[in-house]
């Protein structure tokens, strides 16, 4: 008997366990937004550099000509566009009255002197209105200023999983929750007020960490309130709000188009989910490990009152309840640290699997969902086209999971993602749609990859070191999506390397997922040694001796005295 047999008896997924999921989803639709957001609030415009009182010195020439032709005079060709970064030294006023052709027309094909865009650029207010880069001129030598946003961000989010999954364990999911809601809702609603770039990235940094908070304690609040049974269901079909929320950043950022209006928009409705995160109640499971039970027991008083099942709270008493979760009570006595998680040998495995696991999953999701200027394709259709995708892509995971399990759903995945990275490689770059539509396939994978994850994480890792384990594991993701932009400069010795090294990682991480233990259907462990016991060798040797002895009795029943008879007649014959 444990604590999921006590959950049971006060309702099991009764209406508390629907309430509090779905009030700890929905901030999920926003959570995409904080991820992607450098997509659109980092867009880059078309521009070029900016002529001063170009059209005045046009009109004292007496020259008629269009806009685009007057550009001519003054900025390059590169290739079919207007060079981005150079301008003339002198303006080529020859251009318009030659009738020449401009493709490929550059200064230095031509050996007309250029200069930098001393002046500033020109930007092209078509598909944004306003963005990072058109305040900050994030372009040309400061183009990867415009990459750094997000790395800082990334990395923001990879401090955030160190700290609050540390503290949470410590004091609490709850707190730490509420305490990442405000962070959230507070700095990312200043960040549309930053007057510099390097206050935006202090502002985008900080905003990071509070992600941490929110996805982190959410999750486990959710696991460590729900049945055994009912798990992969609710885990998967809750990761959908992350999968929607993505469709409706495309909506919210094409109706605005100005990035300190999109940060206002993404950020100020976390003051709602602040102030209803109150109602939440404490995981009791850690209460009783940090040795609260009578708190424990009064939360569990309060799930059973709003499940209908209020004769229950005269059954379960503390002796009851502590009866129930006597091994764990136990375990509270002990300091656990992120040390512990590879300190034993099963502990030790999984960390160090789920580690590779995480990274890969991260580092090709980013890869491919961080820059989708470079489809060709209209942003805000890729944005949806993207966000769509993850909809079959989790009904498939979602039945992997229940029928095949989390081990091979997860190496799956990730196999079929790289797959699909190595399948693009041989191509050809003419072929657009087709490119378009593998990235799309393969964005679908790793993102059934990531709901697998989450879910697998944390059944995989005991109570009282879950929230640590969390964040030790999603730390190896943040590291992933840090370093998945860098790994484009790759292109430069070889176009096909980044994609090579995209395959490469999931092909690895594939393979360590099917080291992992399965937990389809297993009771969620509570302490490390509940880890040891149901994964360790010993258990398995010993299992597997009581099937052998199983086996052999069955036998004996079914043949009745036949088989001693038959080992009589053999040795007389011997």
């Amino acid at each position: 008997m444990g604590f999921s047999d006590l959950l049971n008896e006060v309702g099991g997924f009764g209406r508390f366990q629907l309430i509090h999921v779905t009030l700890l989803s929905i901030p999920g639709l926003l959570m995409a937004s904080q991820n992607l957001l450098n997509n659109f609030t980092a867009g880059t415009p078309e521009h070029h550099c900016t002529i001063p009182n170009m059209t005045s010195v046009a009109d004292r020439l007496n020259i008629s000509a269009s806009i685009h032709s007057l550009l001519r005079v003054f900025i390059p060709m590169d290739a079919s566009k207007l060079s981005r970064c150079s301008r003339y030294i002198n303006p080529q006023w020859h251009l318009i009255a030659e009738n020449v052709s401009y493709s490929g027309l550059s200064g230095n094909s031509t050996g007309i002197a250029t200069e930098i865009c001393h002046d500033g650029w020109t930007y092209n207010k078509n598909e944004f209105l306003a963005t990072t880069v058109s305040e900050w001129d994030l372009v040309c030598s400061l183009r990867p200023l415009k990459q750094m946003i997000q790395t800082i961000y990334m990395g923001g989010v990879l401090t955030g999983a160190i700290i609050f999954g540390g503290l949470s364990d410590r004091f609490g999911r709850r707190a730490l929750l509420i305490w990442s809601y405000f962070q959230l809702s507070v700095l990312g609603t200043f960040t549309a007020l930053s007057p510099s770039y390097l206050v935006y990235c202090i502002f985008r940094f900080l905003t990071g960490m509070s992600v941490s908070g929110v996805i982190l304690n959410a999750v486990s609040l959710k696991v460590e309130w729900i049945p055994t049974k009912t798990r992969t269901l609710v885990g998967t079909l809750s990761s959908f709000f992350f999968t929607f929320g993505q469709m409706v950043l495309a909506g919210v950022a094409y109706s605005l188009r100005d990035w300190r209006k999109l940060h206002v928009a993404v950020s100020a409705p976390f003051f709602i989910f602040f102030l209803y995160s109150w109602w939440f109640s404490e995981s009791a499971r850690w209460l009783v490990l940090n040795g609260r039970s009578n708190e424990a027991l009064k939360q569990m008083h309060r799930v059973a009152r709003i499940n209908g099942k209020s004769e229950m709270v005269e059954k379960v008493t503390l002796e009851v309840f502590e009866s129930h979760m006597q091994k764990e009570v136990q375990s509270s006595k002990s300091i656990y640290t992120a040390f512990d998680l590879l300190r034993t040998q099963v502990m030790r495995k999984i960390s160090l699997c789920l580690m590779i696991v995480w990274f890969s999953t991260s580092f090709a999701y980013y890869g491919l969902a961080m820059d989708l200027q470079k489809f060709g394709v209209n942003i805000y259709l890729m944005q949806i086209i993207f966000g769509a995708v993850d909809f079959p892509a989790k009904l498939v995971a979602l039945t992997m999971l229940s029928f095949l399990g989390r081990r091979v759903t997860q190496g799956t995945c990730l196999l079929m993602s790289a797959s699909v990275i190595f399948a693009n490689i041989l191509v050809p770059k003419d072929l657009q749609t087709l490119r378009t539509s593998l990235a799309v396939l393969g964005k679908g994978f790793t993102s059934a990859s990531f709901t697998c994850v989450y879910l697998f994480t944390g059944e995989l890792y005991p109570t009282v070191i879950r929230q640590t384990g969390m964040g030790f594991s999603s730390t190896m993701a943040r590291i992933g999506s840090m370093a998945a932009p860098a790994v484009l400069i790759l292109e430069d010795v070889l176009p096909a390397l980044p994609s090579i090294v995209y395959g490469l990682s999931a092909v690895v991480a594939g393979i360590f997922a099917f080291l992992l233990p399965e937990t389809l259907n297993v009771p969620l462990p509570d302490t490390i040694e509940d880890v040891e016991e149901k994964w360790g060798r010993k258990n398995a040797k010993k299992q597997s001796q009581m099937q052998k002895e199983m086996l052999a009795l069955q036998e004996k029943r079914e043949c009745g005295g036949e088989c001693e008879d038959e080992k009589t007649t053999g040795l007389n014959a011997l």
